[in-house]
Parts: C-alpha cells; structure tokens; sequence
C-alpha cells in the first residue's frame, strides 16, 4: 500500500507540473518498487494527519515540538497537518525561530567539522540520491548548520537520533516540500 502511495505522489508531482522525475525520483520509485516498507500505513512509522492546532500562528508556519517529536504545518482555520519527525539526541536539541532559506530536491550532504570528529568514518561529501542521510528533500533553516529533511532510516522517526536536524520519511518531507515556500517561518520548542 505504501509504495503504490509513493508513487502516486511522485506522479502527482510530475502531472501537477513539478516536471519530469529527476533521475533520483526514478530512483526512489524503482526503490518502492524493491520492496521497501516504511511502515504500517499512512505515510510512515507515524501516519501524517490534518489536526486541530491553537490559531495564533499564520497559515504556512512551521511548528516544531521536540517533545512531542511532532511538526506542524499550519493550514489556518484551526488546523495543521501534523508529521511524525525524529529530533536530537539529548545534548543536541535545540529551540528558537528561524525562516526556511533554501530548499533542495536529493541534496548532497557534506557532515559538518564537528559530526566528522565524532564519527571519522563519515565521508567529507556525499552526492544526493537514496543512500543520502538528508533523503529525498531538504528544507534549510536560517544561517545554522539544521535542516527539515528526509531520511534513508524511516524507522527513527519518532526518535531522539539525529545531530539536531529534524528527520521525516521520504514521502513527508517531499509533501512539505511542496507546501511551504522558502522564507516560511520555522518555530522550534523543546
């Protein structure tokens, strides 16, 4: 169920005039195809909902709560599309407000100084594609070193894992990545 959900919003995408798939798009269909599963239903390990969410911030906000190890999107009218996400490990956490400054389709990562100290078997740059940890779409935030991104490990969502990112499944963060522009405001809570 869930791949043949993958590949209707890869398709939706292209008939609704995002262009042709991307070699990676390809890629990531063919994936669905191979028999991953990224979770029981919905959109992953914790199904994408529409919520009731308070009213105080505008339509398109971005709405973090690490505790909850939840994103919100705001719709307005009362409600937000709710995501599971993975969130920092303990030390890593952060909170504040930020804007969404670019946006990338299969972005390549290169893991900052401090992560390569940690862990010396990471590589200094690794193309986009599938096998990427920042997934199939990134949403970068402010001027700091944190991203909304997607995820090869759809079974650390709704975990405290990452370096202080923000993981989703593939398929959610291709669906936020379609809704919200760049410039979109991003507010983080512990």
């Amino acid at each position: 169920m869930i791949r043949v959900l993958a590949l209707l919003a890869v398709s939706a995408m292209w008939l609704a005039g995002a262009g042709p798939l991307s070699a990676q798009d390809a890629d990531f269909r063919d994936f669905f195809r191979g028999g991953s599963n990224f979770g029981n239903s919905g959109s992953g390990p914790i199904p994408r909902t529409t919520v009731s969410f308070d009213g105080r911030y505008a339509p398109g906000t971005i709405f973090i709560n690490t505790a909850e190890r939840r994103l919100y999107l705001v719709l307005g009218n009362g409600e937000a599309l709710r995501y599971g996400i993975g969130v920092g490990r303990d030390g890593y956490r952060w909170s504040g407000v930020h804007r969404v400054t670019a946006k990338k389709q299969w972005p390549g990562w290169t893991p900052p100084s401090q992560m390569r100290a940690r862990r010396p078997d990471l590589p200094r740059y690794m193309e986009g594609g599938i096998q990427n940890p920042l997934g199939a779409r990134a949403l970068y935030l402010g001027s700091t070193l944190y991203r909304i991104h997607g995820s090869n490990e759809p079974e650390t969502i709704g975990q405290a894992v990452s370096s202080g990112c923000f993981r989703m499944t593939n398929e959610d963060v291709t669906d936020l990545y379609e809704r919200v522009p760049v410039g979109a405001t991003v507010i983080v809570k512990n």
